[in-house]
């Protein structure tokens, strides 16, 4: 099953809705704090309403104890502005952990050095658009991710 990994998330709505994504589509949230708000937030829950219960979810206190949990065989889709590959570029797989950063500060820098394979952007031809909202963000690069397994179940190449 597809991953999707929030690092340093800051806004409670924002984790909401994709946490309510995660559930309508069997998905596992991940978390890496320090958050910007407390889970029990009531903008988070009101953002993931009833569903917040059925959330597959878990959280780690920060990012080294996020990679240090990771297995060995990983595969991880790091979405960034930075990035060259537009992410309908890149080949995803049932079982890929996708990446995002907060909404203020994006990914760590360090993640590119340490992890150099696998980074995507979002396309956009705004001009005075610094980058998507952290939800929209998200449901883009999941669906993306689904879409393909769907037509390659196998996790085929397309």
């Amino acid at each position: 099953m597809l991953k999707i990994v929030l690092v340093q998330p800051e806004i409670a709505p924002n984790t909401g809705n994709i946490a309510r994504l995660c559930v309508c589509n069997g998905l596992q949230l991940h978390l890496v704090h320090p958050l910007g708000f407390r889970i029990d937030d009531r903008n988070l829950k009101r953002a993931g309403m009833d569903y917040w219960k059925h959330l597959d979810l878990v959280e780690h206190a920060d990012l080294d104890s996020f990679l240090a949990a990771l297995p060995a065989t990983a595969r991880l889709r790091w979405f960034s502005t930075k990035s060259d590959v537009p992410h309908w570029d890149l080949a995803f797989d049932h079982e890929d952990w996708l990446v995002f950063g907060s909404e203020s500060r994006g990914l760590p820098e360090r993640l590119r050095e340490m992890h150099p394979e696998g980074w995507v952007r979002i396309p956009m031809t705004g001009p005075f658009v610094r980058s998507l909202n952290l939800s929209s963000s998200v449901a883009i690069g999941t669906y993306e991710a689904l879409r393909q397994i769907s037509i390659h179940p196998n996790g085929a190449t397309p």
